[in-house]
């Protein structure tokens, strides 16, 4: 079997572990090809009728747009029956397209953690915001205790520079509209030039684009959009310069590169972005991200290799690795390679808590992955919003 992703390095060499066993004992030999292209060489694969047997997806909207094409199969009885018995609902529609199973989740993030120092916190007396105001008050208490921008942000990131923008925005969306509004914008019922999204790039912007703020030990807001979001800001950290950053749970990989480690007591820890509700903003709602892996046709071998990725043995097989987790709720939180990986077990497994997907993931690339990115960037060096908006809306395909 062949499956086709952009997963490469030491991510995709754990991926080969995590199934080596299972592959020997059932007789099936799985090759991960790794491509950095992979989403431009998977769809002139399509067009060429080449395709490999499988593919993982890190956005479902491409996925999406596979399956509507007829290039994926459907999944089969079996491997819909382990995804819903392995998956939460939320988890179940990001390889569902309009009604039909294809893709099967298997590699998760959480996003919106805000790192902080805990030590730091209690020296000077600071404490974690459970509402978005809150978080306000404590940006401009950590500026007037300190004399010194509290935020360090980076949205450069190669080709997909300003996606660490567009999290922002996302996860703002979700708490200050809810998960409604959040999928009508998803699905461009509710356009960007929308009061209700502008809102969220306001708000955003009182931290993003405030002088007095940002950008920590890198300059003016301006140079968000130089500065890397990984290794630079661990740095920043590690320096003392940076005292708040915005970031998935996967930051943890650059902070313990930096020297630092985490959890609750340990160099850098993470609350998650507070809400705006009247009930004290509580953390109820988050944003994330995944990979899904689907079938480009209808060989027993593919069928047998998505029920095994969809089954909770795979998951804590891939997750005791490190480095990563999985929306599985039959994952043990116990299997997770560091602390924050296992907070985030917990919040996906949390019942009570709504996720939703990345909504750049999940728009079409025209938007997610090109007008937004360019957008952001520019909203940052100084753009006007309203003529921004106008252009990611007028970007979405005519359908």
């Amino acid at each position: 079997m062949t499956i086709a992703t952009n997963i490469g390095g030491e991510e995709a060499a754990q991926l080969e572990k995590s199934w080596a066993a299972w592959a020997k004992d059932n007789n099936i030999t799985i090759k991960l090809n790794t491509d950095k292209g992979f989403e431009q060489r998977i769809q002139s694969q399509v067009q060429a009728n080449k395709t490999p047997d499988l593919a993982i997806f890190s956005q479902p909207g491409l996925l999406a747009d596979l399956a509507k094409k007829k290039a994926l199969q459907p999944a089969n009885d079996e491997v819909q029956a382990a995804l819903k018995k392995n998956y939460p609902a939320d988890w179940q529609r990001y390889g569902t397209v309009d009604g039909t199973v294809y893709g099967v989740p298997i590699l998760a993030t959480v996003k919106g953690f805000i790192w902080y120092s805990p030590s730091l916190f209690a020296e000077r007396g600071w404490n974690v915001p459970d509402t978005w105001q809150g978080l306000l008050d404590l940006t401009a208490k950590i500026r007037a205790d300190t004399s010194a921008p509290p935020w360090c942000a980076g949205f450069s990131a190669g080709a997909a520079s300003g996606w660490p923008g567009t999290d922002w925005i996302e996860d703002v969306v979700l708490r200050q509209s809810g998960p409604e509004v959040y999928d009508d914008w998803v699905e461009n019922k509710i356009p960007f030039s929308d009061p209700r999204i502008q809102s969220a790039f306001e708000e955003t912007g009182k931290i993003l684009l405030n002088p007095d703020y940002v950008n920590a030990g890198f300059g003016s807001p301006t140079s968000i959009n130089a500065t890397g979001y990984g290794d630079e800001i661990a740095a920043a950290f590690k320096s003392g310069k940076c005292v708040l950053t915005h970031q998935a749970s996967f930051f943890d990989t650059f902070a313990q590169s930096a020297g630092l480690s985490v959890g609750p007591d340990a160099d850098l820890w993470a609350f998650p972005t507070p809400g705006f509700g009247t009930d004290g903003g509580k953390n109820n709602a988050v944003t994330g991200a995944g990979d899904t892996v689907a079938a480009f046709n209808t060989k027993a071998a593919s069928a047998k290799v998505l029920a095994y990725l969809a089954s909770p043995e795979w998951a804590n097989s891939r997750v005791k690795l490190g480095g990563v987790i999985s929306p599985n709720t039959g994952l043990d939180p116990d299997a997770a390679s560091s602390p924050i990986l296992k907070e985030s077990i917990s919040v996906l497994q949390n019942p009570d808590i709504t996720f939703r997907f990345d909504a750049s993931d999940l728009m079409p690339a025209a938007v997610g992955t090109t007008s937004f990115l360019t957008g952001i960037t520019d909203w940052i060096d100084g753009g006007s919003l309203p003529d921004i908006t106008r252009k990611i809306d007028a970007s979405w395909p005519v359908k």
